[in-house]
């Protein structure tokens, strides 16, 4: 049932497109730059935020989502923060909605534009379709295995960097890892890279996606914030590997860091410099 309705331009993915732009225009829009001081909160510091847009926005989508199949479940950020458990679901059998409600959100929360919604389908581990929503820029990407990705309707390719260009990396920033992912990272400031602290994973994997920026570097595994841009990469022709070379799973258990590139030479490039090579 799900591979007839995700042919490219079935009805599931019209439908899931539909309810992550709701989503947007009924809880997100209206509280960007309006937000109240006691609609922001920290989880674990000042750098992890959480505001009523991104826990009102994930109800909705629970909503939405499931209703358009059913048996499916959801694992979202804000959920898995309530109760660690519910990330166990990536294991099942169940089709399994990856939601990210608010991308960004320390952007979101601070008036800027460099945030996103991440919606992903995943069936036993596999992603099979995924939708990138910057509503602050009228951008929807949507990528379906098998049959490519668009940016507002236009198919999008990586392509490969120029020859001898200097790669651009968008990376975790090192003080936020552990001792030994701190060093991988620090690894890609080496002659012919620029890497840089990241943004918004999902607008970073966007950027890869259409060729405007050769590779993302992480040091961390939540679904939620890589399996959209992970399927979107892949669809526009580009790779990902982990640590050990191995792609990246989305229920977990990764060697990190990882990256994602352009095209293959830039992945395996980049994990060589992760890994020491």
């Amino acid at each position: 049932m799900i591979d007839e309705l995700l042919d490219g331009s079935g009805t599931l993915s019209a439908a899931a497109e539909g309810a992550v732009r709701d989503a947007a225009a009924a809880e997100v829009v209206p509280r960007w730059r309006r937000l109240a001081t006691h609609e922001v909160l920290e989880k674990s510091g000042p750098h992890d935020l959480v505001t009523v847009a991104d826990r009102a926005a994930e109800a909705h989508l629970t909503a939405s989502l499931t209703r358009l199949l059913p048996g499916s479940v959801v694992v979202g950020e804000e959920s898995v923060h309530a109760d660690p458990a519910v990330y166990e679901a990536l294991k099942g059998d169940a089709p399994v909605w990856i939601v990210d409600p608010v991308d960004g959100t320390w952007h979101f929360a601070h008036g800027d534009p460099g945030f996103c919604m991440l919606v992903a389908l995943a069936v036993r581990g596999e992603v099979l379709a995924s939708w990138t929503y910057a509503p602050a820029r009228d951008e929807m990407a949507v990528a379906v295995r098998g049959h490519g990705a668009r940016l507002n309707g236009t198919r999008i390719r990586a392509g490969a960097p120029a020859p001898g260009a200097v790669l651009r990396v968008a990376t975790s920033h090192p003080d936020y890892t552990t001792a030994d992912q701190k060093a991988a990272l620090l690894a890609l400031d080496t002659e012919g890279v620029h890497p840089r602290p990241c943004g918004s994973a999902g607008l970073e994997y966007l950027a890869v996606a259409r060729g405007e920026l050769d590779a993302v570097a992480f040091s961390w595994e939540y679904a939620w914030d890589h399996a959209a841009g992970l399927l979107l990469v892949e669809e526009a022709g580009g790779a990902h590997a982990t640590l050990t070379g191995a792609p990246f799973h989305v229920a977990g258990g990764n060697a990190l860091p990882f990256t994602a590139a352009r095209d293959r030479a830039t992945a395996d490039r980049v994990r060589g410099l992760l890994a020491g090579g």
